[in-house]
């Protein structure tokens, strides 16, 4: 895997467009869901998907080495959502998907539950801070390491590490 990831990342530097076209195809679900799970529409979430990609077909040369690759994409998006955000302050977010709950045959009201649960959890996760919703939606919805995240996030471990602790608690405050 390591190989693969050395010999994508020179060929995106070497200007490869089918090592675009393969990076683009292995990350373009994982950084499409970030900003689905950040809020943003479908329709955002995809231009704001290929933005990300654009992004770092035209800046691959800072990309400092080839094992940061999942995490470098990860801040590139969260740039483009910051200047997304910014450019439409004042304009609501859709809300969060990709809380995808698999059916494992409960009965009726048991179902109608959950999903009562996981609605006022997406609706407190979308009512976090920023950066509070980043550090869950990287760590806990992408499946990031705490290393990765913080890298992804621009942030040292520890400060993830707070940010994820204050996200929580006032998860359990709103859900509970």
């Amino acid at each position: 895997m390591e190989k693969r990831q050395d010999s994508l990342v020179a060929g995106l530097r070497a200007g490869n467009r089918a090592a675009a076209a393969e990076l683009v195809d292995r990350y373009y679900e994982q950084i499409y869901l970030f900003f689905r799970r950040l809020g943003h529409s479908c329709l955002v979430s995809e231009d704001l998907t290929q933005e990300s990609f654009m992004q770092a077909w035209q800046h691959i040369s800072q990309l400092r080495e080839a094992g940061a690759l999942n995490s470098w994409l990860y801040r590139i998006a969260g740039n483009v959502s910051k200047l997304y955000l910014r450019r439409h302050k004042g304009k609501e977010v859709v809300g969060i998907k990709g809380f995808d709950v698999p059916d494992d045959g409960e009965a009726g009201s048991e179902i109608t539950e959950r999903d009562e649960q996981l609605g006022r959890l997406k609706d407190a996760v979308h009512r976090l801070p920023i950066k509070l919703r980043w550090a869950i939606v990287l760590h806990y919805m992408q499946h990031l390491t705490i290393a990765e995240a913080a890298e992804a996030a621009g942030v040292s471990k520890g400060t993830l590490k707070s940010r994820l602790s204050r996200a929580l608690k006032a998860l359990r405050e709103q859900v509970i």
